[in-house]
């Protein structure tokens, strides 16, 4: 009756995953700076170029081998 139904679902870090890069960037007085710059580009600006690289990659991850 405990066992393992075909019916139960395991729990899924999908939504962490997901939801991960929203809760990083949605604190912008973290990353709200202008040090340390990177080729000339404020830590502002290419933290959040780094997220949007970041979060294709975890939404491609989550897409092909998620639940």
């Amino acid at each position: 009756m405990y066992g393992n139904s075909p019916h139960q679902k395991k729990a899924s870090l999908d939504p962490v995953l997901i939801d991960h890069p929203l809760h990083l960037l949605t604190d912008t007085p973290f990353y709200n700076s202008l040090q340390p710059p990177l080729l000339g580009m404020p830590f502002f600006y290419w933290y959040q170029m780094l997220w949007i690289i970041i979060t294709s990659i975890i939404t491609a991850f989550v897409y092909f081998f998620g639940d």
